[in-house]
């Protein structure tokens, strides 16, 4: 397999951060518009992420916020993004830079994010493995364009029933055509004038 140096995972990744990044942007400025909001899932683990003791024990991998009706001083910056939100009546602040986020999703328009993490996708480009490791649906490598319906073909129309006769001059046609069809590589191409009635 082809080592990817140029490493198109992570630069689509780092557009689609910059997406989130927008949007918060624009929440911060404007507020939420309409019904939109976000289900943001970081990594507490992860470099600069800063959190109470409190919140980080209780959520020693992950947690899950919801930026909806209680949320308060959003300001976003180029590398991370800072708010004030509520948990279980004790206000707390909190500072989430964009490469520690492994989803975002808005419920209202049902759009989603995932994002793997830096430290995932280090590892698989060191591992290299011999097969290729499909994406999960929606994460930030695979483009969230759905898949095109197949087309439905119009039903056949119902044929008549033909006398014996036309049935067997039918048939004596399909015969004819049957060695010319074998001899273009199996094309069956019949012409017009098999079915015509012969006088």
């Amino acid at each position: 397999m082809t080592k990817d140096i140029l490493r198109y995972d992570l630069m689509v990744q780092d557009a689609l951060k910059g997406v989130v990044r927008k949007i918060l942007s624009e929440a911060g400025r404007d507020g939420l518009p309409g019904e939109h909001h976000f289900y943001i899932t970081f990594r507490t683990t992860a470099p600069g992420v800063r959190l109470s003791q409190r919140l980080r024990e209780k959520h020693p991998d992950e947690m899950t916020i919801v930026l909806q009706h209680q949320f308060w001083d959003l300001n976003v910056s180029d590398h991370a993004f800072e708010v004030g939100l509520s948990f279980s009546g004790v206000p707390e602040r909190l500072l989430i830079p964009y490469d520690a986020i492994t989803t975002f999703f808005d419920p209202s328009v049902q759009f989603g994010l995932k994002f793997e993490t830096q430290d995932a996708a280090g590892e698989a480009q060191a591992s290299e493995p011999a097969t290729p490791v499909k994406a999960p649906r929606g994460a930030a490598s695979e483009p969230s364009v759905a898949p095109a319906a197949p087309l439905a073909l119009p039903p056949k129309p119902a044929q008549k029933a033909l006398p014996a006769s036309a049935k067997k001059e039918a048939a004596e046609a399909d015969a004819e055509a049957k060695p010319e069809a074998e001899e273009e590589g199996g094309a069956q191409v019949v012409s017009l004038d098999a079915f015509r009635k012969k006088t």
